[in-house]
């Protein structure tokens, strides 16, 4: 007896789905932990990390990989999701988030929240967060887990082989040069962390900018894969002028399901420590360049960037002074 076209073409598609299902549920390498220096207790600690099985299935498993390039990078999805977290059904995730990761809620300003937008942007108790006031010092604009390389045309980032592209990184190829021997410090933000980034020196802002792009996770997991993410995703910079400092960049880098970057500074003086704006839902990074011979970053965290570690930092904290 022939088989009719039409049970062919359904053989076909019943192929197909046993051998997406089969990819789907493919072994997944295993990855080595991200570890990390705690700068305040000097020990080196394991990351955990919000949505692993997920994120490494995402950029290791080809069903994965599939659904991320269609899905999961795009705008659409992370503004889905974003906003489903402005929702007020989303306020039962937030007592279980909080145990979960251990979050020290006693220097909230508020303990109740209608959303958790509400509570993932929450600000911080007035002094919380100290701010070294030195005029030649840098401070960390977020808290987080930073790198650092005092000369990024020396160095290779993220991963041997690739390195830090000033000039698609800002998308202005005047600007561009005055960085390109400069040195680099990139602060990722985990979604435990505290989501509101501020301003590392005091100084006139010249120049705001906006660059559209995809939405990849800034995850140690997704830059082993995909390094040049930095490049690639949204992202928006001010420049920043400052009389010992010259220019400074102060960016920050969208990421897969954060709903949206929001400026919140006004006016174009501003002081170091002041709020520049928060992320909503998702973790996600601020970079900072500087021009070339214009600041000594601070050993310890060269050292351990050196040995492939981030290291815990504070908004406030010292991270650099004046070269």
């Amino acid at each position: 007896m022939k088989i009719t076209t039409a049970k062919k073409g359904w053989g076909i598609v019943l192929l197909l789905l046993v051998i997406l299902t089969g990819l789907a549920f493919y072994p997944l390498p295993a990855q080595e932990p991200i570890h990390y220096y705690e700068r305040e207790s000097g020990q080196i600690k394991t990351e955990r990390v919000a949505g692993e099985k997920w994120l490494v299935w995402l950029y290791y498993n080809p069903v994965g990989e599939v659904t991320l390039w269609t899905l999961a990078k795009r705008k659409l999805v992370s503004s889905i999701y974003g906003n489903s977290m402005d929702q007020a059904s989303s306020a039962k995730k937030i007592p279980p988030f909080i145990e979960d990761f251990d979050i020290d809620m006693s220097i909230a300003q508020k303990q109740e929240f209608n959303s958790f937008n509400d509570f993932f942007t929450r600000k911080l108790k007035k002094n919380a967060r100290p701010v070294d006031t030195g005029a030649n010092i840098v401070v960390s604009p977020a808290d987080g887990k930073i790198l650092a390389y005092a000369d990024i045309s020396n160095s290779d980032f993220i991963i041997k082989g690739y390195r830090f592209d000033v000039s698609s990184f800002l998308n202005d190829p005047e600007l561009a040069p005055k960085f390109i021997h400069g040195s680099l410090l990139i602060i990722r933000l985990a979604p435990a962390d505290y989501h509101r980034f501020h301003f590392p020196l005091n100084g006139t802002i010249t120049k705001n900018k906006q660059i559209d792009g995809d939405y990849y996770s800034v995850n140690p997991y997704a830059l082993r894969k995909k390094a040049e993410i930095f490049c690639l995703n949204k992202r928006e910079y001010t420049l920043l002028s400052n009389p010992l400092f010259g220019e400074v960049v102060v960016a920050e880098v969208g990421a897969t399901l954060v709903g949206s970057i929001v400026q919140t500074f006004e006016g174009s003086i501003v002081n170091k420590g002041e709020e520049k704006g928060f992320f909503k839902f998702g973790g996600s990074t601020v970079v900072l360049l500087f021009e070339k011979d214009k600041i000594r970053i601070d050993q310890d965290l060269l050292t351990n960037t050196e040995m492939g570690y981030e290291t815990t930092v504070k908004m406030g904290e010292r991270i650099g002074e004046l070269k």
